[in-house]
Protein backbone atom coordinates (compact mmCIF):
# COMPACT_ATOMS: atom_id res chain seq x y z
CA UNK A 1 0.00 0.00 0.00
CA UNK A 2 1.58 3.38 -0.92
CA UNK A 3 2.13 5.87 1.94
CA UNK A 4 2.88 9.42 0.76
CA UNK A 5 4.38 10.56 3.86
CA UNK A 6 4.06 14.29 5.25
CA UNK A 7 1.67 17.08 3.32
CA UNK A 8 2.47 20.15 2.67
CA UNK A 9 -0.81 21.06 3.68
CA UNK A 10 -1.29 23.32 6.62
CA UNK A 11 -2.34 21.11 9.49
CA UNK A 12 -5.49 23.35 10.14
CA UNK A 13 -6.93 23.18 6.58
CA UNK A 14 -6.22 19.38 6.83
CA UNK A 15 -8.05 19.00 10.01
CA UNK A 16 -10.64 20.83 8.99
CA UNK A 17 -11.05 18.61 5.89
CA UNK A 18 -10.91 15.20 7.92
CA UNK A 19 -13.53 16.46 10.34
CA UNK A 20 -15.70 17.24 7.51
CA UNK A 21 -15.18 13.94 5.91
CA UNK A 22 -16.34 12.42 9.28
CA UNK A 23 -19.44 14.42 9.31
CA UNK A 24 -18.00 16.20 12.93
CA UNK A 25 -17.09 20.21 12.91
CA UNK A 26 -14.03 22.38 14.50
CA UNK A 27 -15.29 24.26 17.49
CA UNK A 28 -16.71 27.68 16.47
CA UNK A 29 -13.93 29.34 18.35
CA UNK A 30 -11.25 27.85 16.74
CA UNK A 31 -8.85 29.82 14.49
CA UNK A 32 -6.10 28.38 12.14
CA UNK A 33 -3.91 29.72 14.83
CA UNK A 34 -5.47 28.30 17.62
CA UNK A 35 -6.77 24.66 16.04
CA UNK A 36 -6.50 21.92 18.51
CA UNK A 37 -5.64 18.44 18.53
CA UNK A 38 -5.98 15.89 20.96
CA UNK A 39 -6.26 19.11 23.50
CA UNK A 40 -3.14 20.74 22.29
CA UNK A 41 -3.21 23.71 19.91
CA UNK A 42 -1.13 24.15 16.53
CA UNK A 43 0.93 27.01 18.46
CA UNK A 44 1.95 24.50 21.21
CA UNK A 45 2.86 21.85 18.85
CA UNK A 46 6.74 21.91 17.57
CA UNK A 47 7.44 21.04 14.26
CA UNK A 48 8.10 17.53 14.82
CA UNK A 49 4.83 16.82 16.43
CA UNK A 50 3.33 18.92 14.15
CA UNK A 51 5.27 16.49 10.95
CA UNK A 52 3.79 13.99 12.58
CA UNK A 53 0.46 14.60 12.69
CA UNK A 54 0.20 15.91 9.07
CA UNK A 55 1.94 12.73 7.72
CA UNK A 56 -0.74 10.41 10.03
CA UNK A 57 -4.38 12.67 8.33
CA UNK A 58 -1.87 11.76 4.89
CA UNK A 59 -1.95 8.16 5.68
CA UNK A 60 -5.58 8.73 6.98
CA UNK A 61 -6.47 10.01 3.23
CA UNK A 62 -4.41 7.46 1.89
CA UNK A 63 -6.25 4.68 3.40
CA UNK A 64 -9.49 5.52 3.00
CA UNK A 65 -8.65 5.89 -0.89
CA UNK A 66 -7.61 2.57 -1.20
CA UNK A 67 -10.96 1.04 1.00
CA UNK A 68 -12.85 2.91 -1.78
CA UNK A 69 -10.52 1.15 -4.09
CA UNK A 70 -10.99 -2.20 -2.87
CA UNK A 71 -14.51 -1.67 -2.72
CA UNK A 72 -15.12 -1.30 -5.91
CA UNK A 73 -12.52 -4.32 -6.63
CA UNK A 74 -15.03 -6.98 -4.85
CA UNK A 75 -17.98 -5.14 -6.53
CA UNK A 76 -16.52 -6.34 -10.25
CA UNK A 77 -15.21 -9.77 -9.01
CA UNK A 78 -18.68 -10.13 -7.25
CA UNK A 79 -20.38 -9.54 -10.60
CA UNK A 80 -17.84 -11.73 -12.56
CA UNK A 81 -18.74 -14.76 -10.42
CA UNK A 82 -22.70 -14.04 -11.25
CA UNK A 83 -21.66 -14.68 -15.09
CA UNK A 84 -21.52 -17.05 -17.41
CA UNK A 85 -18.57 -17.98 -18.73
CA UNK A 86 -19.47 -18.13 -22.25
CA UNK A 87 -22.56 -15.97 -23.04
CA UNK A 88 -23.32 -12.60 -21.57
CA UNK A 89 -25.78 -14.16 -19.59
CA UNK A 90 -26.37 -15.19 -15.25
CA UNK A 91 -24.77 -18.08 -14.41
CA UNK A 92 -27.15 -21.11 -12.30
CA UNK A 93 -25.78 -19.82 -9.21
CA UNK A 94 -27.04 -16.32 -9.84
CA UNK A 95 -30.05 -17.03 -11.38
CA UNK A 96 -31.07 -19.20 -8.30
CA UNK A 97 -30.40 -16.57 -6.15
CA UNK A 98 -32.95 -14.36 -8.33
CA UNK A 99 -35.29 -17.14 -8.35
CA UNK A 100 -35.46 -16.57 -5.05
CA UNK A 101 -35.82 -13.02 -4.47
CA UNK A 102 -38.57 -12.72 -6.62
CA UNK A 103 -40.34 -15.63 -5.35
CA UNK A 104 -40.10 -13.93 -1.58
CA UNK A 105 -41.27 -10.55 -3.87
CA UNK A 106 -44.21 -12.52 -5.42
CA UNK A 107 -45.32 -14.18 -1.69
CA UNK A 108 -45.21 -10.32 -0.08
CA UNK A 109 -47.07 -8.43 -2.73
CA UNK A 110 -49.56 -10.95 -3.82
CA UNK A 111 -47.83 -10.46 -7.95
CA UNK A 112 -47.54 -13.69 -10.07
CA UNK A 113 -44.20 -14.53 -11.51
CA UNK A 114 -43.16 -17.47 -13.90
CA UNK A 115 -40.12 -19.26 -14.75
CA UNK A 116 -39.90 -20.63 -18.48
CA UNK A 117 -36.52 -23.19 -18.94
CA UNK A 118 -35.15 -23.62 -22.37
CA UNK A 119 -33.36 -26.21 -24.18
CA UNK A 120 -31.28 -26.01 -27.28
CA UNK A 121 -32.41 -28.83 -29.60
CA UNK A 122 -29.45 -31.24 -31.25
CA UNK A 123 -26.63 -29.04 -29.87
CA UNK A 124 -24.19 -32.58 -29.69
CA UNK A 125 -24.82 -32.89 -33.46
CA UNK A 126 -23.84 -29.14 -34.21
CA UNK A 127 -20.70 -30.47 -32.04
CA UNK A 128 -20.14 -33.63 -33.72
CA UNK A 129 -20.46 -32.09 -37.03
CA UNK A 130 -18.82 -28.56 -37.28
CA UNK A 131 -17.04 -28.36 -33.72
CA UNK A 132 -17.46 -27.04 -30.26
CA UNK A 133 -16.82 -23.16 -32.24
CA UNK A 134 -20.17 -23.73 -33.49
CA UNK A 135 -21.82 -24.96 -30.86
CA UNK A 136 -21.19 -22.44 -28.70
CA UNK A 137 -21.75 -19.74 -31.93
CA UNK A 138 -25.26 -21.27 -31.34
CA UNK A 139 -25.55 -20.87 -27.44
CA UNK A 140 -24.42 -17.01 -27.84
CA UNK A 141 -26.84 -16.92 -30.59
CA UNK A 142 -29.82 -18.36 -28.19
CA UNK A 143 -28.71 -16.33 -24.80
CA UNK A 144 -28.39 -12.86 -27.44
CA UNK A 145 -31.80 -13.34 -28.70
CA UNK A 146 -33.03 -13.84 -25.30
CA UNK A 147 -31.68 -10.70 -23.93
CA UNK A 148 -32.75 -8.93 -26.96
CA UNK A 149 -37.14 -9.55 -26.35
CA UNK A 150 -37.19 -9.66 -22.49
CA UNK A 151 -38.13 -7.31 -20.35
CA UNK A 152 -35.21 -5.17 -17.69
CA UNK A 153 -37.61 -6.27 -14.91
CA UNK A 154 -37.13 -10.21 -16.14
CA UNK A 155 -33.47 -12.31 -15.65
CA UNK A 156 -31.89 -14.48 -17.96
CA UNK A 157 -29.81 -17.42 -17.23
CA UNK A 158 -28.02 -19.91 -18.21
CA UNK A 159 -28.20 -23.23 -16.56
CA UNK A 160 -25.27 -25.31 -17.78
CA UNK A 161 -24.75 -27.01 -21.12
CA UNK A 162 -27.98 -26.06 -23.62
CA UNK A 163 -30.27 -25.08 -21.14
CA UNK A 164 -31.47 -21.35 -20.53
CA UNK A 165 -33.92 -19.91 -18.02
CA UNK A 166 -36.09 -16.72 -17.99
CA UNK A 167 -37.56 -15.46 -14.84
CA UNK A 168 -40.46 -13.27 -15.64
CA UNK A 169 -41.89 -10.76 -13.60
CA UNK A 170 -45.33 -9.96 -13.06
CA UNK A 171 -46.55 -12.83 -15.48
CA UNK A 172 -48.89 -15.56 -14.41
CA UNK A 173 -48.93 -19.31 -16.16
CA UNK A 174 -51.17 -18.19 -19.26
CA UNK A 175 -49.08 -15.15 -19.62
CA UNK A 176 -45.57 -16.92 -19.26
CA UNK A 177 -46.76 -19.61 -21.93
CA UNK A 178 -47.51 -16.87 -24.15
CA UNK A 179 -44.62 -15.24 -23.74
CA UNK A 180 -42.21 -18.60 -24.01
CA UNK A 181 -44.06 -19.38 -27.55
CA UNK A 182 -42.74 -15.54 -28.59
CA UNK A 183 -39.28 -15.93 -27.47
CA UNK A 184 -38.82 -19.45 -28.99
CA UNK A 185 -40.47 -17.52 -31.97
CA UNK A 186 -37.70 -14.94 -31.73
CA UNK A 187 -34.41 -17.47 -31.27
CA UNK A 188 -35.76 -20.01 -34.66
CA UNK A 189 -36.20 -17.20 -36.88
CA UNK A 190 -33.62 -16.93 -38.06
CA UNK A 191 -30.46 -19.56 -38.66
CA UNK A 192 -27.44 -19.23 -37.12
CA UNK A 193 -24.79 -18.82 -39.66
CA UNK A 194 -21.07 -19.91 -38.75
CA UNK A 195 -18.70 -19.69 -41.63
CA UNK A 196 -19.79 -21.12 -44.83
CA UNK A 197 -22.76 -23.22 -42.61
CA UNK A 198 -25.59 -21.62 -41.71
CA UNK A 199 -28.33 -23.95 -39.74
CA UNK A 200 -31.96 -23.50 -37.85
CA UNK A 201 -32.54 -22.98 -34.34
CA UNK A 202 -34.98 -24.92 -32.27
CA UNK A 203 -35.70 -24.85 -29.05
CA UNK A 204 -38.19 -26.69 -26.34
CA UNK A 205 -39.59 -24.98 -23.43
CA UNK A 206 -41.73 -25.69 -20.41
CA UNK A 207 -43.04 -23.30 -17.91
CA UNK A 208 -43.26 -23.69 -14.15
CA UNK A 209 -45.05 -20.55 -12.38
CA UNK A 210 -43.27 -19.51 -8.90
CA UNK A 211 -45.24 -19.88 -6.28
CA UNK A 212 -44.33 -19.85 -2.47
CA UNK A 213 -44.68 -23.24 -1.68
CA UNK A 214 -41.28 -24.62 -4.31
CA UNK A 215 -37.87 -23.90 -3.51
CA UNK A 216 -35.92 -22.45 -6.53
CA UNK A 217 -34.02 -25.89 -7.22
CA UNK A 218 -37.55 -27.40 -6.93
CA UNK A 219 -39.17 -24.82 -9.32
CA UNK A 220 -35.98 -25.27 -11.98
CA UNK A 221 -37.02 -28.88 -11.63
CA UNK A 222 -40.77 -28.81 -12.51
CA UNK A 223 -40.25 -26.26 -15.46
CA UNK A 224 -37.40 -28.88 -16.91
CA UNK A 225 -39.93 -31.71 -16.24
CA UNK A 226 -42.32 -29.53 -18.45
CA UNK A 227 -39.87 -28.85 -21.20
CA UNK A 228 -39.22 -32.37 -21.17
CA UNK A 229 -42.92 -33.70 -21.42
CA UNK A 230 -43.05 -30.94 -24.26
CA UNK A 231 -39.93 -32.33 -26.33
CA UNK A 232 -41.33 -35.85 -26.26
CA UNK A 233 -44.88 -34.81 -27.11
CA UNK A 234 -43.73 -33.08 -30.50
CA UNK A 235 -41.20 -35.79 -31.01
CA UNK A 236 -44.40 -38.78 -30.77
CA UNK A 237 -46.41 -36.28 -32.77
CA UNK A 238 -43.77 -35.96 -35.85
CA UNK A 239 -43.34 -39.64 -35.56
CA UNK A 240 -47.20 -40.07 -36.17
Amino acid sequence: MKITGARSEPFSAMRRRALAQAGAQARPTATPDTAEFLGVTEMEMTPAVRGAIQTLLGEIDDLRGEVTRLKGRLREIEDLADRDALTPLLNRRALLRELGRIRTFAQRYGSPASLVYFDLDDLKGVNDRLGHAAGDAALKAVAERLLAHVRESDVVGRMGGDEFAVILAQADHATAEAKAAALARAIEVEPLKFGDWSAPLHVSWGVREITQDTDPEGLVAQADAAMYARKRAHRKASLS
